[in-house]
């Protein structure tokens, strides 16, 4: 009796259509938040000459909106030549033309493609991760690919490297010339 009576009262149906809205909403929210993958063609629609959009950056195949930083990363900034596009190489090689703006890492050396990586950590802490790049980093399902793994791996390399160099220049003793204008030098 008192289920028939749940079941056709009018707080009933209102708890069911909230619940089926809720249900709704978290399957959008979730669907949403996924990660979009761009092709090359889509990312450069990104490149800040479009007011209505926002400016999109590629590094290592990851993509951030970078909108926030426009008056750098826009139309006539500083930076406005890695808009659009995945440029990781120009990151290193300071080339911001022609060949430069390119996403290869060929031939950089283990410490040129850490810093790449490490450009990488400073856009996820600075901007946000909006996708993928399908190319040279990731494929057409959004998984990384076997050139984004080996340069992780080169760059871990490169940080093997830097360490060992630190240690070297530890166990080197300290200059200990001195000079000023008033002694002059000293050693």
């Amino acid at each position: 009796m008192w289920l028939k009576t749940l079941a056709t009262s009018h707080l009933s149906r209102i708890a069911v259509l909230v619940l089926f809205i809720a249900f709704l909403l978290r399957f959008y929210i979730n669907n949403t938040s996924q990660q979009r993958l761009f092709s090359t063609q889509e990312l450069s629609l990104f490149n800040g000459t479009d007011q209505g959009l926002p400016i999109l950056l590629g590094i290592l195949g990851s993509v951030f909106d970078v909108t926030k930083g426009k008056t750098h990363y826009g139309l006539g900034g500083g930076y406005n030549h890695f808009a659009g596009r995945d440029a990781s190489r120009a990151f290193v090689s300071g080339n911001f033309t022609g060949d430069g703006l390119t996403d290869s890492l060929r031939n950089l050396s283990s410490t040129e493609v850490k810093s790449v990586v490490d450009w990488r950590d400073f856009y996820l802490r600075s901007y946000k991760y909006v996708g993928k790049l399908v190319g040279r980093y990731y494929d057409s399902q959004g998984n990384p690919t076997k050139y984004l793994k080996g340069v992780e791996a080169k760059a871990a390399r490169g940080a093997q490297l830097l360490e060992q160099q630190k240690i070297e220049e530890a166990k080197q003793p300290s200059c200990s010339s001195r000079w000023s204008q008033d002694e002059g030098g000293m050693v």
